[in-house]
């Protein structure tokens, strides 16, 4: 198999991680307390009407219980908060321990320090292979301006430095 040809997992995952992507955390309020997961799947994708989507994992057991709540918090990561990627995409711990967050209108959490949070409900959800693309409605959202986004590229974590117009590695 040529190089060009190769479409392994591996490969695949060498070629698409070019493509730099912003990282979020999807919380909700359930039954058994606050839940979230690490995702750096979430894209805008309509405007009129307001809807985002986003990719978890077929694997992932967070999303079974963020999609029997219906409703959840897409906060996107500013760059020194690089440690909760990092505590969000474990399994079988308490994810919440030590971070602080805020109930959003619809009651999910929204963690202290956001870049920016997008409230939403789950709209409609299609098979992906080994994800499921989830479609939502935005309901309510907010961002601050004194901080710069959190990116994942090549398998690394950066920041962008806007004045200096260049990409700073933060790990």
């Amino acid at each position: 198999m040529t190089e060009h040809s190769d479409l392994t997992p591996p490969r695949l995952r060498t070629v698409l991680g070019h493509f730099a992507t912003g990282l979020t955390v999807i919380t909700a309020a359930t039954k058994g307390g606050p839940a979230g997961f690490t995702c750096q799947s979430f894209s805008s994708l309509s405007l009129e009407p307001a809807l985002v989507t986003f990719s978890p994992a077929r694997t992932s057991s967070t999303w079974p219980l963020l999609r029997e709540a219906g409703r959840f918090t897409v906060n996107i990561l500013p760059a020194e908060h690089q440690h909760l990627s990092g505590q969000f995409a474990r399994s079988g711990a308490d994810k919440f321990a030590g971070v602080d967050h805020s109930p959003s209108p619809l009651g999910n959490p929204v963690l202290d320090q956001a870049l920016a949070w997008v409230d939403c409900e789950l709209h409609a959800e299609y098979d992906g292979g080994d994800h499921t693309i989830v479609v939502a409605a935005v309901r309510a959202l907010s961002a601050r301006a004194d901080a710069e986004p959190l990116l994942f590229f090549r398998g690394d974590y950066f920041g962008v430095q806007s004045r200096a117009g260049a990409l700073e590695s933060v790990a």
